[in-house]
């Protein structure tokens, strides 16, 4: 029988007038300490996203935008305020939860790919979920199907040194959509590389994330990548300073 979490559920609702929001930040703030010194990084960030959008987070580095997607996957706890996903507030569950939660319903794509140097690109895309408990023969079909889909399909038992930048990202995309998430973050994707071949990795990303309906939030500094969102969220030094839609969610 197929899964069906309450992610996955959010998603099937999203046309209900009455749906709660998929996601709710509710007055995030985000304090680190430096020395004697309190550094707030985010200050009450009040927002909501809708299951199946695509929304940048658009900002200079250091407006913020990396600490929202921590905090929205669970990977930070903020200082203060909310986050919740689809009816389950993510503070309320202890470290151990809020990983089995990241790793069950969320992908993480990273700036800078975070791919394990000594394992094959296949064994990088199946290891968390072998680590899960998922068999390695279920996990290895659905990796491989994802290394086709990426233009990667003859390259399975290659380490990741044997790749150029964007044929690393793109494992990297498969990564985090082996287990079929709904909710997918993406930290600066194409920052680490060439114009050409963050455009590739860009339209790779949307059209495997539009097709399956998964609400993606993108924290990028490029304005050319916030005019194909359906939302644009623009930070500034902690704050959420503007909030605009661009268009339909499909």
């Amino acid at each position: 029988m197929a899964r069906s979490s309450p992610l996955q559920r959010a998603a099937s609702d999203k046309g209900s007038d009455d749906a709660q929001p998929f996601i709710q930040l509710d007055r995030l703030t985000k304090s680190f300490q430096e020395g004697m010194v309190d550094r707030q990084v985010l200050r009450e960030i009040t927002a909501t996203f809708a299951a199946g959008e695509f929304v940048v987070l658009l900002g200079q580095s250091g407006s913020g935008k990396s600490t929202l997607l921590n905090l929205i996957s669970g990977i930070e706890q903020p200082t203060t305020g909310r986050v919740t996903i689809s009816g389950i507030e993510l503070s309320n569950l202890n470290e151990r939860d809020r990983t089995l939660f990241r790793r069950d319903h969320i992908g993480f794509i990273f700036q800078f790919f975070n791919l394990i140097p000594t394992l094959t690109v296949l064994e990088n895309i199946t290891l968390l979920q072998e680590l899960a408990g998922v068999s390695q023969v279920e996990v290895s079909k659905k990796a491989i199907a994802l290394l086709q889909r990426v233009g990667l399909a003859d390259r399975g038992d290659a380490f990741p040194d044997k790749l150029s930048g964007g044929q690393q990202q793109r494992v990297a995309i498969a990564r985090a959509l082996v287990h079929d998430p709904i909710l997918v973050l993406a930290d600066e994707p194409t920052g680490n590389l060439d114009e050409e071949t963050g455009k590739i990795v860009l339209e790779l990303l949307l059209e495997l994330t539009r097709s399956a309906q998964k609400t993606l939030i993108m924290a990028t500094h490029n304005p050319e990548i916030a005019q194909l969102a359906d939302r644009v969220v623009r930070m500034q030094d902690g704050h959420l300073v503007e909030d605009t839609r661009l268009g339909a969610v499909s």
